[in-house]
């Protein structure tokens, strides 16, 4: 069966119409077109989710939780059927799919719980009679700009917290998958109907191209303008927002290293890096990028992973046995024949897609194309001799989202992940730095935004802050002891 009859057994099924709107989505896996959807309208969108903001605050936070629970359910339910989908539109392999909507329904059911957590605090006041405290608010309608590699599981990420927290969502959704968001919409509307009293606009999806985005990025009706991709759109979507003083969660793109030093496992390692690098083709922010090995076990390691790479099974997602897919698009191919050359090995496996094998670089030194982002699988192999120098040439870069370290020596893995050690949001031991849980804040430093989304305390960057004071006595006394009496 062709990715297109494939998708469309799926739009049948779930009540898509796929066949209008001048959108086209096209599979990676032959290239061909699966769908089409139609141009949203960001102005009504904006006002819609700005009508809904005024009901949906004074929802109490765990009956909003519970709008979210029956939306985990229905993920549940829908799993196999929209991973399938997930596969079709973006080309990661089935194993991997399936893990992207168990993220959706794991971010449901941590925000669930976190319905009934948004802690605020009590604070000890100076003055006599005096009670502070602290409480957070809903923030406002939350644009949500997700990329093409994690079609579904950022906007859930978003929206899962964004909803518990009293706030609607917008998702503008790449236009590369935009057939996956059709999808989890439909999901949406079957949980508002459950829920019952859902206002209008709450949830919605506005498709398009640039121009939409831009639109959306630049109302002052949204609050918070949440977008994943590149540094480049990162840089251009910040200061937008800014100018309006709105809020923006940036998590943009990574180059991510990971160092294996001498007590290493490499056995462990290599397992790690093999998926770290070729997982969905190399298409991760997290994709490890850069491998930075001690010298003294870099050629035995070295030779492990060239055999690794060049027997893993590349071709049709769908197929089992099948562990990377297709790059999304020409575009990820040229980018990738740009820095490789005539050392790009592409693979044959479905006509008109652009399938390719992970390829293992070695460089002498940290330099140009390896200080920058390409969304393909390449890994780069550096050598170190002590381990400062190795934390030194993880830091060097620009982005700072994820990062590893392969040791068995505590004294390296503690320094690691000191203050001295990785600069990257994400600091791991003894596993790659690909495949985060969503327990944790997502999100690194530098050129990859500052963001963090998911687990832990996220949630406080979809709500406001309110500081109060309480005199609950008769007496009016200032703080810092300031006199400021009439005279009789």
């Amino acid at each position: 069966m062709t990715p297109a009859e494939e998708a469309q057994r799926i739009f049948d099924l779930a009540g898509i119409e796929s066949s209008a709107g001048k959108l086209v989505s096209h599979s990676p896996i032959d290239g061909k077109p699966i769908g089409r959807v139609t141009r949203g309208d960001p102005d009504s969108a904006c006002a819609r989710a700005a009508e809904a903001f005024e009901q949906w605050r004074l929802v109490p936070a765990p009956k909003r939780g519970e709008f979210v629970r029956i939306l985990g359910n229905l993920l549940r339910e829908a799993k196999p059927i929209l991973a399938k989908l997930i596969t079709l539109e973006s080309g990661k392999i089935l194993a991997e799919s399936l893990g992207e909507v168990q993220e959706m329904i794991d971010i449901c059911d941590f925000a669930v719980g976190l319905s009934r957590q948004l802690y605020g605090l009590t604070i000890a006041s100076e003055r006599p009679n005096h009670r502070m405290m602290e409480q957070w608010h809903p923030l406002g309608p939350v644009l949500v700009i997700s990329a093409f590699n994690f079609p579904v599981a950022v906007w859930a990420w978003n929206a899962a917290l964004a909803l518990v927290c009293g706030n609607p969502v917008i998702w503008k959704p790449s236009e590369k998958t935009p057939l996956c968001a059709e999808a989890v919409m439909v999901l949406v509307r079957r949980a508002s109907e459950r829920f019952g009293g859902i206002p209008h606009g709450l949830v919605q999806l506005v498709q398009g191209e640039r121009d939409v985005g831009e639109a959306l990025v630049d109302d002052p009706r949204i609050a918070m303008v949440s977008a994943t991709g590149s540094t480049a759109m990162g840089k251009a979507v910040g200061p937008r927002v800014a100018q309006r003083f709105g809020r923006v969660l940036l998590e943009l793109g990574g180059n991510n290293a990971t160092i294996v030093c001498p007590s290493a496992d490499l056995e462990l390692a290599a397992r790690a890096i093999l998926f770290s690098a070729a997982g969905t083709a190399g298409q991760r922010c997290t994709t490890l990028r850069r491998l930075i090995v001690h010298e003294g076990i870099a050629d035995s390691l070295v030779e492990r992973l060239r055999n690794l790479f060049a027997s893993v099974k590349i071709g049709d997602p769908r197929d089992s046995d099948v562990l990377v897919g297709p790059l999304i698009d020409e575009a990820a191919f040229n980018a990738m024949k740009a820095v490789l050359g005539d050392q790009i090995e592409r693979v044959d496996a479905v006509p008109g897609g652009f399938y390719v094998r992970p390829a293992l670089v070695e460089v002498k030194a940290q330099e140009g194309p390896m200080l920058e982002e390409t969304f393909a699988p390449i890994l780069y192999v550096l050598r170190y001799r002590e381990i400062d120098e190795a934390i030194a040439l993880n830091n060097a870069v620009p982005q700072g989202l994820s990062s590893s370290i392969f040791t068995n020596d505590l004294r390296e893995a503690e320094l690691f992940m000191s203050a001295a050690g990785s600069d990257c949001g994400i600091a791991n031991v003894n596993i790659g730095p690909s495949g985060a849980e969503i327990g944790g804040a997502f999100g690194g430093e530098k050129e990859t935004g500052g963001g963090r989304e998911s687990g832990s305390d996220s949630w406080r960057a979809y709500m406001r802050r309110q500081t109060n004071t309480i005199n609950y006595g008769s007496d009016l006394p200032l703080a810092q002891g300031i006199r400021f009496d009439v005279a009789p």
